[in-house]
């Protein structure tokens, strides 16, 4: 059925003769590598160092038969390849290899496999969008982002970026059923329903969006694969600043692996709190600062390694509810563009429990309008493990370095 429909998205655009919109084609090839070094000695004991290269192949095709169609496809094929010994060389700066939350069917299949190497392709978007007046409904493969935070979220309900991956240009696409509504000229309404291979796992969410003069602001409820959840979000600009906010709170299906809050072990908050700025230094210095907190992290570093085996916590993990292990983070970052070249950034996060942390530089290069370079680096402080206990969240990070080629066409 999703072959079919990129088929019939470029027959359709085929059948529009002249209108050079009426088919958009885009091919994107990126090359990525990373090398981690392991913060303590594994057990049983192995060599520290590992790496990790990713090559992605996508084809995306945008097509619009009729003034208010449009369909979406897009294909991916990816090779992996890890040394031996690679234990977390498949998260960090590289997207998790797991399969992604809300899908009736992975359409993700292996086409080789072997010791450290994995080759699969997938469909990763398949959706028909129809506008009909105020409203338009989208069916199908699609992407789906909530929210106002940058580093982290609250309300991103939907296979949300892990705090370190680098490459943020394709969500993970979900299955689901998309009704927008648009009330006025500056509010409006929408509904996601997201499947699943099981229907515990399903997702059915909406969102009212509003906005006056420099604020604006939603409110989103529904229920996320057992919880019950109920969200604010709003933004606004403050003397030459942006300020952003989410609140969210869920009622776990379960009692939370990690313990809940106000003594209730189904209750979990989630928040983040920021602000940007640019300041006129030469091109343009952006400052961002934002605070998280998470109910669904551990309480302290020491219950990490026993969380870490839950499957319920596995399953948060996976699924994106956790961008921290721990309740609470500070992140600031600081990018400046040098040139149109080059543009540079540096990112830091900090735990408040016991004030481990990391930064993360990078280096951007555009050095033409299809072909772009990336260079960036993990480099983790505090207190490290003693034995197979965590003494604090980020001192068992791996240092890591990390480069990414793309070219487009």
């Amino acid at each position: 059925m999703l072959a079919a429909l990129l088929a019939a998205s470029l027959a359709a655009a085929a059948a529009a003769g002249g209108d050079e919109r009426a088919l958009e084609l885009r091919i994107s090839l990126k090359a990525s590598g990373l090398v981690e070094r392991e913060a303590f000695d594994p057990l049983p004991p192995a060599d520290r160092t590992s790496g990790a290269g990713l090559w992605r192949l996508r084809l995306e095709g945008l097509g619009h038969p009729g003034p208010a169609t449009t369909l979406e496809a897009a294909y991916e094929q990816r090779l992996r390849v890890e040394s031996a010994g690679a234990a977390s060389a498949a998260a960090g700066p590289l997207p998790l290899d797991a399969p992604p939350p809300y899908r009736l069917r992975p359409l993700d299949w292996s086409i080789a496999r072997g010791t450290g190497l994995a080759w699969r392709h997938e469909v990763d978007r398949a959706a028909a969008a129809l506008r009909l007046g105020p409203a338009q409904l989208t069916l199908g493969r699609q992407a789906v982002g909530w929210g106002r935070g940058v580093l982290f979220g609250a309300v991103d309900l939907f296979a949300p970026f892990a705090f370190l991956e680098v490459d943020r240009e394709w969500r993970r696409g979900v299955d689901a059923a998309r009704v927008e509504l648009r009330l006025a000229d500056r509010a409006g309404a929408e509904l996601v329903v997201a499947g699943a291979e099981a229907a515990r796992e399903m997702a059915a969410a909406g969102r009212l969006r509003g906005a006056a003069g420099d604020l604006d602001g939603e409110v989103v409820a529904g229920w996320r694969a057992g919880d019950w959840l109920l969200g604010l979000a709003a933004s606004g600009a403050l003397g030459g600043a942006e300020l952003h906010g989410e609140l969210a709170a869920f009622r776990a299906r379960e009692a939370l692996p990690a313990g809940g809050a106000f003594g209730d072990p189904r209750l979990a908050f989630k928040a983040v709190a920021g602000a940007s700025r640019r300041l006129a230094v030469g091109n343009g210095l952006l400052l961002l600062g934002e605070y998280h907190h998470s109910g669904f992290g551990a309480r302290s570093a020491g219950r990490l390694a026993a969380l870490l085996a839950d499957p319920g916590f596995q399953r948060r993990l996976l699924r994106g509810d956790l961008q921290i292990p721990g309740r609470h983070a500070a992140a600031a970052s600081a990018s400046y563009t040098f040139s149109p070249v080059t543009t540079a950034s540096l990112t830091a996060l900090v735990s408040p429990a016991d004030g481990s942390g990391l930064l993360a530089p990078q280096i951007r290069l555009d050095l033409s309008d299809r072909v772009t370079a990336v260079a960036s680096a993990v480099l983790p402080f505090g207190e490290a493990p003693r034995g197979l206990s965590l003494r604090s969240e980020y001192g068992a990070t791996a240092r890591a370095g990390f480069v990414q080629l793309a070219v487009y066409e």
